[in-house]
C-alpha cells in the first residue's frame, strides 16, 4: 500500500512537468485551430479588386446621406470657424495672435481652458519636450534630436494662430497632430503653452565658434653674400 502511494505521489509530480515540458517544442504539425477563420482572415488590399461589390471595388465610398462626426457640437462649430480652425485671419495673410475668444468661452473661461491644455499637453507634447517644456522628455532622452525648448525666443515671438498651426501640421521633426488632438484641445495646448512659458527661462544662445588662428608667416631665407 505505502508503495502504490509512493508512486502515485511521484507521478503526480513527474507527470505535470513532462507536461509544461512540451510547451514550445517544434512540431512539424499544423497548429490545432478551432476556428480556422479567426487565425486566416479574409482581408482587402487598398486598391485591390473585389468579387463581392458588383463595382469590383475594395474601397467603398461613404453611404449617402452620411456625415462627419465630432466629438462635440462646439468641434463642428469650430470647425466651420475658418480663425479657429486654422489660426489665420479671415484674409489668411496673417496668424491671429491670441487663441480667440470664441474658444475661451466654451472652454469654460480661459483658466479652465489652460487646466484642459495641461491634461492634453502632457500626454501629447510631455513626452518629447517633457513636462517643464525644456526639450528634454523621455523621448529626447532616448535619441530623439532636435526637440524645442519652449522658452526658446523664437517659441515666445510666434503668434498664437502659429502656435496652433504647428500643432495641426507639425514642423521639421514633429509629426503633425490634427488626427489625434482636436480643436479646441490644441487651442488649450497653445494657452497651456503660454502661461508654462511664464515658468520658463530663455535658454542662451550657443557661444560662437572660436575661429582658428591665423598662422604666422613662415621666416624667410637667407640670402647668400656675393
Amino acid at each position: 500500500m505505502k508503495a502504490f502511494l509512493h508512486l502515485a505521489l511521484v507521478g503526480a509530480a513527474v507527470v505535470p512537468s513532462f507536461l509544461l515540458g512540451c510547451r514550445g517544442d517544434v512540431s512539424s504539425d499544423p497548429p490545432v485551430l478551432l476556428e480556422r477563420n479567426m487565425f486566416d482572415q479574409e482581408r482587402y488590399n487598398p486598391q485591390g479588386k473585389s468579387e463581392f461589390f458588383a463595382d469590383h471595388r475594395t474601397m467603398r465610398a461613404p453611404v449617402e446621406g452620411t456625415f462627419e462626426h465630432f466629438d462635440t457640437p462646439d468641434e463642428e462649430r469650430f470647425m466651420d470657424n475658418p480663425v479657429v480652425s486654422t489660426g489665420m485671419d479671415l484674409d489668411g495673410n496673417a496668424y491671429v495672435p491670441a487663441v480667440p475668444q470664441l474658444v475661451i468661452d466654451k472652454g469654460g473661461g480661459l483658466e479652465a481652458l489652460v487646466n484642459r491644455g495641461q491634461e492634453r499637453f502632457n500626454i501629447y507634447c510631455a513626452p518629447c519636450h517633457s513636462r517643464k517644456g525644456d526639450g528634454n522628455g523621455p523621448v529626447a532622452q532616448h535619441g530623439f534630436a532636435n526637440v524645442k525648448h519652449l522658452g526658446d525666443q523664437t517659441v515666445r515671438d510666434m503668434p498664437d494662430g502659429q502656435l496652433f498651426a504647428t500643432i495641426t501640421r507639425g514642423k521639421t521633426t514633429m509629426p503633425a497632430y490634427a488626427a489625434q488632438i482636436p480643436v479646441r484641445d490644441r487651442w488649450a495646448i497653445v494657452a497651456y503653452v503660454r502661461a508654462l512659458q511664464l515658468t520658463l527661462p530663455t535658454p542662451a544662445a550657443p557661444a560662437p565658434t572660436p575661429s582658428a588662428p591665423t598662422p604666422a608667416p613662415a621666416p624667410s631665407a637667407p640670402q647668400e653674400k656675393q
